[in-house]
């Protein structure tokens, strides 16, 4: 059990039956049941998660095998906040190596509330994780057996693995080599490819971009490119969504040395960058300091990247063109957190945009050039 995760393991004669969300043990004294998704104090995602009952298997009545396995079996749901990419990395995939890494491939992931767009989207990951089929298991009519199964993956923390809690003692740094040989990436570490010869290799900086409609966009994406070019930074700007293809994406972040965007699910995909590359994480006003740590900046490190933060100020923000400058959301943030999550993401993460000086990005910028190992 964790903060936020409960995972129930079992040994002997397990018999599953993935329509009725039921997993017989017969060394089971009692009955057990659980939500096999990293969330386990919030309602709300959990209204979208499958319970699952783990009971004794009956002496007489009980189902027989219609399908055998020698893997281990391991319940997860793609449920509750599933689509958003930092909650897919935080709340399954990597709770999901957690548990599976040590079985070495023997392990068949049965994926309850499964969204076939999301498995896909995926499905290199899973692939590099077990050497057997993903299951739909709430539509699976089979009786399945096994020796071992799992319900529920394990959480350590934000968008991490913690080494002390594992059983060989393997990391973040791990979860990244998996990426790596799931999506084909070819840099780990931030040092400059290419020709050996070619001593101006110009590092790369991308600008993860959103839409002003959708909140956290930088409405000078275009200048900031200019300026950071201007650095002798080669520049791309890339704008993740849910029809971008997961593989191609995470070449192109791999490819670079710095990413900086918006606090905002598009900045999870720091876990392609390669060691030694630097993530810039732009603050939205409004006290958010907190947030953007919990998220990103304290990830970073286990990841192995390095972490520089540019809060926007007042009159970087498109607030203060919406809002008289007497009013609370710019002069008391505080009032707006009292009201609660609703309130603070509406006002700060929904309806504001961004203009950073650039004036005073460019020293961050900088900043970044002297932690890279181009020297």
């Amino acid at each position: 059990m964790s903060r936020r995760s409960d995972t129930c393991e079992a040994a002997g004669d397990v018999r599953l039956m993935g329509n009725s969300q039921t997993v017989y043990v017969d060394t089971l004294d009692r009955e057990w049941k659980t939500k096999p998704y990293c969330r386990k104090h919030d309602t709300f995602a959990l209204s979208h998660v499958k319970e699952w009952t783990l009971k004794p298997l009956p002496s007489g009545a009980a189902p027989q095998c219609t399908v055998n396995s020698s893997a281990t079996a391991f319940v997860l749901s793609t449920g509750g906040f599933t689509g958003n990419p930092f909650h897919d990395y935080t709340d399954v995939l990597i709770p999901a190596f957690i548990t599976a890494h040590p079985f070495g491939g023997e392990v068949q992931f049965l994926v309850s509330s499964y969204k076939s767009w999301w498995v896909n989207r995926y499905i290199q990951i899973f692939q590099q994780m077990s050497r057997h089929e993903v299951v739909d298991i709430d539509a699976d009519d089979e009786v399945r057996c096994y020796r071992n199964v799992v319900v529920g993956p394990t959480f350590h923390r934000e968008l991490g693995v913690d080494a002390s809690k594992t059983p060989s003692g393997y990391s973040t740094a791990d979860f990244r080599k998996m990426l790596r040989d799931a999506f084909g990436l070819e840099r780990a570490t931030a040092t400059p490819s290419g020709d050996q010869w070619d001593i101006r290799r110009r590092p790369r900086l991308l600008i993860i971009s959103r839409r002003p409609s959708r909140g956290r966009a930088f409405m000078n994406e275009r200048a900031m490119a200019d300026m950071a070019a201007s650095l002798g930074f080669d520049v791309r700007v890339g704008e993740p969504d849910a029809s971008t293809d997961t593989a191609k994406f995470a070449r192109l972040v791999n490819s670079c040395d710095v990413m900086v965007g918006v606090h905002g699910a598009g900045l999870t995909n720091m876990v392609f960058l390669p060691a030694g590359a630097v993530v810039v994480q732009v603050v939205p006003y409004g006290r958010l300091e907190w947030l953007a740590r919990n998220t990103f900046a304290e990830p970073s490190a286990g990841m192995e990247v390095h972490y520089l933060e540019y809060a926007v100020q007042l009159d970087e923000t498109t607030l203060s063109e919406q809002y008289p400058s007497d009013h609370p959301v710019l002069r008391d943030p505080m009032a707006i957190h009292k009201q609660g999550w609703n309130a603070l993401k509406t006002t700060y993460l929904d309806k504001q945009n961004v203009r950073p000086h650039l004036g005073r990005l460019k020293n961050t910028f900088l900043q970044a050039l002297k932690m890279l190992p181009h020297g």
